[in-house]
C-alpha cells in the first residue's frame, strides 16, 4: 500500500511539473520584413548563412505551409497581432494603397481590437515591442496616440512608428516619386488647361472672370504645391524617426549600428524580467528597403546588400536565443520566426541590384496570394514541450498565435468576436496531426482573392482563384512596372470559373486544373463557394481604417521632436554607449 501511495504521489508531482512547464511560459516572436521562405537555410538555401535561424528549426519545429494573413505589412501584422483576417478590423484596403505610408495618417489599429499583448498584460505579462510598428499612431491630435503600441497592450515601445521606406535613406530612391509624377501629371495638365482657357476668355471678352476669384484660385493651386513640395522634401524627417515610448528619440533615423540598438534592446528587457514572465515581439526591419547592414556584416554573403541584412538578422537572432541561455530562461521560453509576407520580387535598386529575396520555388512574391506572397517561415521552439527537429505540412496561419499564446498565458480568448486562428499546440506536440484550418481566405487588401481547402478526408490542398494580378512585363514574376501588384480594375484578370490548383501536386502554381483533368473539378468549386458564403456572412461592416481620409498626411497629427521650422531634427541616440555584444 505505502509503494502504490508513493508512485500515485510521483506521478502527481511529474504530471505537475508538466502543467507548470507549458503554463505561462515566456513568449519571444520574431518577426522579418519581407523575408521570402527561401531566403533561410532550414527552407534550403544553401548560400545564405542562416546558423542561428537554422538552429531553431533543429531545436524546433518548422511549419512548411505557414501562411500569413496578408501579402501585405500593415493587415498581416494587424491579423497576428489579433488572430483576425484584416478585413474584420477595418485594416484591410477598398482603394489601390493597402499599407499606412505616413506617419500623421489618422487610421490605425481600432482601440477595439483586442490583441495579444492586452491579453498577457492583464495575466501579469511584461510586455515589449521593439522594432516595426505600422499600425497607425494618432487619431485626431498629435499626442492622443490611439494606435500606439502603448494602447495596444505594450509596456515598452523602441522603434519605428511606420516602416522603413527607400526614401528613409539618403541615396537609395524613392518609392513614392514615380507615383506622385504619374498621379500629377493629369491634374497639373487640366489645372494648366483651365488657366489658360480662363486667360484667353478673358482677353477676347467672352467671360468676365472677376480678379478676385482667379487670385484665390491661383493662391489655392501655389498653397498646394508648396505643401506638396515641403512635405515630400522633409518626407525622411517627418516619417523615419525613431521612438522610445511616447519620445521621439532619433529624428531622422540613423541606421548607424541600427540593428544592434535594436538587439540591445530586446536583450536588455530580456535582463529586467528574468524573474517574470514576458512578451518580446522583436519586429526587424530587415529585409525591408531600404536596405542596411553594419560595417560587421557589409560585403560579407554571397548575395549582395540583401544577403549581407539577412545574414546581420541572423546574427540578431543568435544573441537573443544566447541571453535566454545565458539567463537559463530556454525551456522557460517559446520562442517563433517568421514574416509578415513573402520576398518583394520587384525590388531591384537604381543600380540594377537584385534588393528583393527569394521566395524558393512558389510563385509571385509579396502583395499578392500566389504562394510566394503568403507562404513564410514558420519556426516554432520549446525545449522540452515542442518537438525537435519535426516538420509538419498542414496549413497554418499567423493568425494561429493569438490563441497558441493566449491559452498559454492563462488568459480566455474573447467570446465576443470571431478568433480565425486555431492553438497550435497540439499540433506542435504531435498530439494532432491535421490542422483546424480546412479553409483559410486569402484577401488581395480587401478583396477575396482566393481560397484554400483542406480536406479532412484527403491529402490535397486545393487552392481556388478568383482573380489574378497581371504581371508586367507579360511573362515575368510579378509587376515589375508598377513596383507592386494592385487588387482591382485593369490590374487584375477575374476568372470564371475560377481557376483550381492542387498544391499537394503542384506547390508551384504552374498548371491549373480543369473539368478534364481533375474529376472532381465542379464539386471543389461548389464546396469552396459555400465556403465563401458562410465566410462573408460571418463580416461585419467596420469603419475603413485604409481610407484616402485616413491615409493622407495629417499636419496636425505630424509628431515632431522639435517643430516643423527645424526640420522636425533630434538625435539623443548618438551619444549612448555602444553595443555591448561580441558580433560572432
Amino acid at each position: 500500500k505505502k509503494m502504490g501511495l508513493l508512485l500515485i504521489i510521483c506521478l502527481c508531482a511529474i504530471n505537475s511539473v508538466k502543467t507548470h512547464s507549458v503554463s505561462k511560459p515566456n513568449i519571444i516572436l520574431l518577426m522579418a520584413d519581407d523575408l521570402g521562405i527561401g531566403d533561410l537555410g532550414c527552407y534550403g538555401n544553401r548560400t545564405l548563412r542562416t546558423p542561428n535561424i537554422d538552429r531553431l528549426a533543429e531545436e524546433g519545429v518548422t511549419l512548411t505551409q505557414h501562411i500569413a494573413a496578408s501579402p501585405l505589412c500593415t493587415p498581416s501584422r494587424a491579423a497576428f497581432l489579433t488572430g483576425r483576417y484584416p478585413v474584420r478590423s477595418g485594416m484591410a484596403a477598398f482603394s489601390r494603397v493597402g499599407v499606412f505610408l505616413f506617419s500623421a495618417s489618422s487610421g490605425g489599429l481600432p482601440s477595439e481590437e483586442i490583441t495579444f499583448s492586452k491579453l498577457l498584460k492583464q495575466k501579469g505579462y511584461a510586455t515589449a515591442l521593439i522594432g516595426k510598428w505600422h499600425l497607425g499612431m494618432n487619431c485626431e491630435s498629435s499626442n492622443d496616440f490611439c494606435h500606439h503600441p502603448h494602447s495596444h497592450g505594450f509596456d515598452y515601445f523602441y522603434g519605428l512608428p511606420v516602416t522603413n521606406f527607400r526614401d528613409c535613406k539618403p541615396g537609395q530612391g524613392s518609392v513614392f516619386l514615380k507615383g506622385v509624377q504619374k498621379a500629377l501629371v493629369i491634374p497639373i495638365q487640366i489645372t494648366g488647361i483651365a488657366l489658360v482657357s480662363l486667360v484667353i476668355v478673358q482677353y477676347i471678352g467672352l467671360l468676365k472672370v472677376p480678379f478676385q476669384a482667379l487670385g484665390c484660385f491661383l493662391l489655392i493651386i501655389t498653397i498646394s504645391l508648396v505643401v506638396l513640395i515641403f512635405f515630400f522634401y522633409h518626407f525622411r524627417h517627418l516619417n523615419c524617426f525613431l521612438m522610445r515610448d511616447y519620445q521621439i528619440i532619433q529624428q531622422p533615423l540613423s541606421y548607424e549600428n541600427l540593428t544592434q540598438r535594436l538587439t540591445k534592446e530586446a536583450m536588455q528587457f530580456i535582463g529586467r524580467n528574468t524573474d517574470a514572465p514576458f512578451l518580446l515581439v522583436l519586429s526587424y526591419l530587415h529585409v525591408h528597403t531600404a536596405l542596411y547592414a553594419s560595417e560587421n556584416f557589409r560585403g560579407k554573403s554571397k548575395h549582395g546588400l540583401y544577403g549581407d541584412a539577412v545574414e546581420e538578422m541572423d546574427w540578431s537572432v543568435g544573441q537573443v536565443l544566447d541571453v535566454l541561455d545565458k539567463h537559463n530562461l530556454s525551456d522557460k521560453t517559446l520562442v517563433y520566426f517568421t514574416s509578415d509576407q513573402g520576398a518583394h520580387v520587384e525590388e531591384i535598386s537604381s543600380a540594377g541590384e537584385v534588393h528583393g529575396g527569394y521566395n524558393g520555388i512558389y510563385k509571385g512574391g509579396k502583395s499578392m496570394n500566389w504562394e510566394g506572397g503568403i507562404r513564410v517561415p514558420g519556426l516554432l521552439r520549446w525545449p522540452g514541450v515542442v518537438q525537435a527537429g519535426a516538420y509538419i505540412d498542414e496549413p497554418t496561419s499567423n493568425m494561429d498565435i493569438f490563441p497558441t499564446i493566449v491559452k498559454l498565458a492563462d488568459a480566455q480568448l474573447p467570446s465576443d468576436r470571431i478568433i480565425d486562428g486555431h492553438d497550435l499546440l497540439p499540433l506542435l506536440q504531435g498530439k494532432v496531426t491535421r490542422s483546424k484550418h480546412e479553409f483559410l481566405f486569402h484577401y488581395c487588401n480587401a478583396y477575396l482573392n482566393a481560397v484554400r481547402w483542406h480536406p479532412g478526408n484527403s491529402e490535397s490542398v486545393w487552392k481556388v482563384f478568383f482573380f489574378t494580378p497581371n504581371f508586367s512585363p507579360e511573362g515575368s514574376n510579378g509587376c515589375y512596372d508598377s513596383h507592386v501588384c494592385f487588387c482591382h480594375g485593369g490590374f487584375i484578370t477575374r476568372h470564371d470559373p475560377p481557376l483550381l490548383f492542387d498544391l499537394s501536386r503542384d506547390p508551384e502554381e504552374k498548371v491549373p486544373l480543369t473539368p478534364e483533368t481533375e474529376s472532381h473539378f465542379y464539386e471543389i468549386l461548389r464546396v469552396v463557394h459555400q465556403a465563401v458564403d458562410n465566410h462573408t456572412r460571418s463580416l461585419h461592416a467596420v469603419p475603413n481604417q485604409l481610407s484616402w481620409d485616413n491615409l493622407l498626411w495629417k499636419p496636425w497629427l505630424q509628431l515632431c521632436c522639435s517643430s516643423l521650422f527645424q526640420s522636425c531634427y533630434c538625435d539623443h541616440e548618438s551619444g549612448g554607449s555602444p553595443l555591448e555584444v561580441h558580433l560572432g
